[in-house]
């Protein structure tokens, strides 16, 4: 049998688009979902087998341009024009034309092999747009297709084409972008010189592309040519140029610039569209009114994210105690059988260690992470979690995040681990940091348990919701000072508010399914190796001295028995464990109204569980996953202390 061939393709185009579906369609379960090297940034990758091809499929972020605005915008020029894939397949919104043609532009400015994927033709048919797909393809020189991805209709003749591209059988040939006059006698200036100095910055972007960035004061590309020996002069040449065109113009002329292309994009969309009928108000665009209303939206939201905290909470709750009841017998049986046949201390490490790690991550982690990717689908797919984020945008402002960080935020009563992962709805290394470092601090339902089970049980249900007012608090706080002391810029919102639409069944699995495997590679592997060393600490006696360790803190300064030292320790693995333990170490009425109300407060601050530290790894890296784990413990020990002294002279 001969051996497949290789092609690689880029997924390329706006937001909401439809590129997810389109991916899903063409690799099903064959994915990796991942960072880009030494970014945040996710990186989809999957493969198919398709007329003797082995096709890659790379699924780039969805982004409206191609400048250095964002790490994901970086990502996707450097991956377009560096690595060089076989064709870039450009996802198109039928129903958003010209927005979309923006990007499209930008593309044939980059010169790369496009073949364009006309997507959503069907939502477009609905809005009374039709679109002429062949008038397009002549117009602009590369080959376009009419596809509905999330059913699937015109991916087989998407991928023929694509095929008939890489292997060079297209008779089309890419439109240039011409500019006006006194742009293009400039662009000329500036290519004659860059194609003199920079030839071997020529072999990787197009020399026109940039001098066209130049002109636009592109950082990163103003970046590259500085490292040249006559960098600096050609950089102050193009500034010359560049205000040259300014006072023509009078605007600066990266908008000069932005302008032509969508003067290109807008005539190009009206020549190749026509409308059916009369554009009606649909049910999709009544709901969007209700949504997005500056009063009726708010409920509406309350309700949905109450809904959304009900399911995650409650049915997490289900699920991990039946998982819990369930695997916990197993254990014991595991447990007893090992007994009979090894060293005590060997079991204890291969049990409550290893074997407990495993458990530990299936009982508490997975019961949240796989309702919440869920969900999580179903509000990327429907279209409302932009609007969620348009509505909060405001209230967020207040600790330097926007309107997207509210989902993580309430994510985070159910559980840190799910929250954690849902910080990478935000643009920027920054702004998802900043995220992850207030929702740790949100009492997840394992602590919860603590503070109802403990303050709310024995000192009264109104103690225990001033933990959870100190708290949000606290997060406000902290926030405001995260946001003013990380260096960078805020990050508006801007965002494409998309059309509603019915979620794929499918497509909703899919991305779970792609989630939750993703998860379990990565994050499980920490939290079993986590366990296996805090059960060895017990075993060789190592806790007991970190207790005694410990006991100034604990006793001193907490006002605690110095037996809670051990609870709080466990409370690495399971925050449950905190009030599981200390049950089992002495009666719960023994400890005063204070002693109780202090214990709830760090453990409600205090270090997070193994798999939200994971998590934060996953996500941050190392680095930044430990800084938020000593900051957590040092104001816990702190906010501890200071509630400890302070309550005793009152109660």
């Amino acid at each position: 049998m001969a051996e497949r061939k290789i092609l690689r393709i880029a997924l390329a185009g706006n937001a909401n688009v439809g590129k997810s579906a389109l991916f899903n369609q063409l690799t099903g379960l064959n994915q990796v979902v991942g960072n880009w090297p030494g970014k945040t940034v996710e990186r989809a990758e999957g493969t198919l087998f398709f007329k003797g091809y082995t096709i890659r499929v790379i699924d780039l972020p969805g982004i409206y341009s191609l400048s250095t605005f964002s790490m994901e915008e970086v990502v996707s020029r450097d991956y377009i024009a560096v690595e060089k894939p076989d064709v870039i397949v450009n996802v198109v919104d039928a129903s958003a034309l010209e927005r979309n043609l923006y990007f499209t532009v930008q593309l044939l400015e980059l010169e790369a092999p496009i073949v364009i994927d006309l997507n959503q033709v069907d939502f477009a048919a609905k809005k009374g747009i039709k679109i002429d797909a062949e008038k397009l393809s002549k117009v602009l020189g590369v080959p376009v297709i009419p596809t509905v991805a999330i059913t699937g209709k015109g991916v087989n003749e998407l991928l023929s084409k694509v095929v008939e591209t890489a292997e060079g059988k297209t008779k089309t040939k890419p439109v240039k972008i011409i500019y006006g006059k006194e742009i293009e006698e400039r662009i000329k200036k500036l290519e004659e010189k860059v194609l003199e100095h920079f030839s071997q910055l020529c072999q990787v972007y197009p020399s026109r592309w940039i001098a066209i960035k130049l002109l636009e004061r592109d950082s990163d590309v103003i970046g590259k040519i500085k490292n040249y020996a006559d960098g600096a002069e050609i950089v102050i040449l193009a500034e010359k140029l560049a205000r040259e065109i300014e006072e023509i113009h009078g605007e600066p002329s990266p908008v000069i610039i932005a302008s032509e292309r969508y003067a290109f994009a807008s005539s190009v969309a009206r020549e190749v569209s026509c409308f059916e009928a009369p554009p009606r108000i649909t049910f999709e665009q009544k709901l969007d009114a209700v949504t997005t209303h500056k009063v009726f939206g708010y409920p509406i939201l309350a309700a949905v994210f109450a809904s959304i905290f009900a399911l995650i909470f409650f049915g997490g709750n289900i699920f991990s105690t039946i998982l819990d009841e369930n695997l916990g017998i197993l254990l014991t049986h595991i447990e007893f059988w090992l007994s009979t046949l090894l060293a005590q201390e060997i079991v204890e490490l291969i049990c409550r260690g290893l074997l407990a790690g495993i458990v530990a991550g299936i009982t508490i982690a997975l019961p949240y992470i796989v309702p919440f990717y869920i969900i999580l689908a179903l509000l990327e797919d429907s279209g409302y979690l932009p609007r969620a984020a348009f509505l909060m945008d405001n209230i967020m402002h207040k600790i330097g995040l926007h309107g997207k960080a509210f989902i993580p935020i309430i994510l985070g009563y159910g559980c840190n681990v799910p929250a954690c992962i849902g910080c990478r709805i935000m643009e920027t290394e920054r702004e998802r940091f900043l995220a992850g470092f207030v929702v740790v601090l949100i009492p997840c339902a394992a602590t919860t348990v603590i503070i109802l089970g403990l303050v709310g049980k024995y000192v009264g249900i109104h103690v225990a919701l001033a933990l959870y007012l100190f708290d949000l608090m606290l997060i406000f706080a902290l926030g405001r000072i995260a946001f003013k002391a990380l260096p960078g810029e805020a990050v508006g919102l801007i965002m494409e508010m998309p059309a509603y639409k019915m979620p794929s069944f499918k497509n909703v699995l899919l991305k779970t399914w792609s989630r939750t495997k993703d998860f379990v590679y990565k994050a499980f592997p920490i939290i079993i190796a986590g366990s296996v060393v805090i059960e060895g600490f017990m075993v060789f006696g190592i806790l007991n001295y970190v207790v005694k360790v410990m006991s100034p803190i604990i006793n001193g300064w907490l006002g605690l028995p110095a037996i809670t030292g051990i609870p709080l320790i466990f409370g690495i693995l399971r925050k449950e464990l905190t009030l599981i333990l200390l049950a089992e170490l002495l009666p719960l009425q023994s400890l005063t109204a204070v002693q109780m109300i202090v214990y709830s407060l760090v453990t409600m601050i205090y270090i997070p569980c193994i798999a939200t530290i994971a998590a934060c790894v996953r996500e941050f890296g190392w680095r930044r996953a430990m800084a938020i784990t000593v900051i957590d413990i040092s104001l816990a020990f702190l906010l501890g202390g200071i509630a400890f002294h302070i309550l005793s002279l009152f109660m």
